[in-house]
């Protein structure tokens, strides 16, 4: 069989003989780590393991949400915290060298934690311009409300990550800043106008227009689409994040178990395709969900494939850096804004 357009959860440390028969016989493109996966760095390194044994793939993607700030999934004591986007964007904004130097400190430090393990994709940065009166679902993990500022720090962060052998995931394209709910609990309404949106919101990303990989916001823009959230429409994937962003990476769904979403997981599945999406991410673990999700999922082939291929040509072999010493310098920059 063909490798599936979908990245699969897993339930728990290790992979349960269900999960490794469903991995094996359906064939994700790749899995998602999250909080209940992990425990320490030995059986982080033995669940990606896992993984790409029962794909046959040495190089099959594997996915985490490591921010900084309230999202990351490795946290002490085996695993450094690290700051908010905002606090970042605060140092840089203060003294743009020293946070240059903080923002790249930041994502090398991360890739570094993520390569030694196996894990090759990061779901940083996070590219969202908020405004005035939105949700704090994104809040403090945005750099910045000036989208100039924003693209600047994420292309760093960026650069970093592929550095350190880790490909980076620009979110939520076209932008998620507006938002003003969470969309893992309802779907964000968005009214601002096509002209308000193009200058603000979709700048960070067209300026990082040529990186990799893509997950789309579950967000309805009235002006684009009245009908559908990003994540489902024909004319925000074509007519906006391929053609006046000027996004041709390979794009992915944000999880399709959000509440944003509606109806069957298997039909969120069919019209994020139907719209454009190159895969479909699903977060949970939930067995019979994630059956349903890859019951609909086309195997990669066409520009998705292609899309897909060149993403991972792009995950390099890290060089030597001094980890300690580069992290007593992160924690020096830091500390004072702790």
């Amino acid at each position: 069989m063909g490798i599936k357009a979908f990245i699969t959860g897993v339930a728990g440390l290790a992979l349960s003989h269900e999960e490794r028969a469903f991995i094996e016989n359906e064939c994700p493109w790749g899995l998602i780590l999250f909080a209940r996966n992990i425990s320490d760095p030995k059986q982080v390194s033995k669940l990606v393991d896992e993984f790409r044994d029962a794909v046959h793939r040495a190089d099959a993607p594997v996915l985490i949400d490591q921010e900084g700030g309230r999202v990351q999934r490795l946290r002490p004591p085996h695993w450094q915290s690290y700051a908010t986007g905002r606090a970042l964007g605060d140092i840089w904004r203060k003294d743009k060298a020293t946070g240059e130097r903080a923002l790249w400190l930041h994502s090398r430090l991360i890739a570094h934690d993520l390569y030694s393990m196996g894990i090759n994709v990061d779901c940083l940065p996070v590219l969202d311009v908020p405004v005035a009166g939105s949700h704090d679902v994104i809040g403090d993990r945005a750099y910045s409300s000036d989208p100039q500022e924003v693209a600047t720090m994420g292309r760093i962060a960026c650069t970093a990550l592929m550095e350190g052998g880790v490909l980076p995931v620009v979110k939520h394209i076209p932008g998620h800043g507006r938002a003003g709910v969470d969309s893992h609990k309802s779907l964000p309404e968005v009214h601002a106008s096509h002209a308000e949106l193009s200058a603000l919101d979709f700048v960070p990303f067209k300026a990082l227009n040529d990186m990799p990989l893509a997950m789309t916001a579950h967000i309805r823009y009235h002006a684009l689409d009245g009908t559908a959230p990003a994540t489902t429409s024909a004319h925000v994937i074509g007519d906006i994040i391929r053609g006046e962003i000027g996004f041709d990476g390979m794009l992915m769904s944000d999880d399709l178990s959000m509440e944003a979403l509606a109806g069957t997981l298997a039909e969120r599945a069919d019209a994020s395709f139907a719209a454009g999406c190159d895969m479909a991410l699903h977060c949970n673990g939930i067995m019979s969900q994630m059956e349903e999700v890859a019951s609909v999922c086309p195997v990669l082939e066409g520009k998705a494939l292609e899309r897909a291929a060149s993403a991972l040509s792009r995950i390099g072999t890290p060089q030597e850096i001094d980890v300690d010493a580069l992290r007593e310098e992160y924690r020096q920059i830091l500390e004072p804004v702790a």
